[in-house]
């Protein structure tokens, strides 16, 4: 009887620190101007219920996939048309949260002054986006990854 009750207990602060580590999470993608930057770029101010909806949905469905690994019953080309979908979509807003986060932080006119660079910086940050993606593709169909 005891037993249940320190189980029942573990799982409901495992709920509640799962919580507030969510929180945090999208407070911070809030504060830092991911949510309403892509909003302002995409001149979709009218819609906001609909991404604050869609936001919390995908949290809460992320951890839902994330917890319990649900097998999805598709063939190997769907199967991995649906993955370059996904890696696509995780890869643009990894590249949407670290602009915001380097804006917010003022890193690229730091950079420009500290490289002496005048004009061009497009180009570099696309050089530094195309290298990741190059060493990412390297490192999964070399099979790194898969130990």
């Amino acid at each position: 009887m005891v037993l249940e009750y320190k189980i029942l207990l573990l799982g409901l602060f495992g709920l509640a620190a799962g919580g507030i580590v969510a929180a945090g999470i999208f407070a911070f993608l809030v504060i830092i101007g991911v949510f309403p930057r892509l909003i302002g770029k995409t001149k979709t101010r009218g819609d906001i219920l609909l991404y604050e909806t869609l936001i919390v949905a995908g949290g809460i469905l992320g951890n839902i996939l994330d917890l319990y690994e649900f097998p999805v019953p598709v063939g190997a080309v769907l199967g991995n048309a649906l993955l370059l979908v996904f890696g696509a979509a995780s890869g643009i807003f990894v590249g949407c949260l670290v602009m915001s986060l380097a804006e917010t932080l003022d890193t690229l006119p730091v950079i420009t002054r500290r490289i002496h660079l005048a004009v061009g910086l497009q180009y570099v940050i696309l050089a530094v986006a195309l290298g990741k993606l190059t060493g990412s593709l390297l490192y999964f169909w070399n099979g790194i990854g898969s130990q």
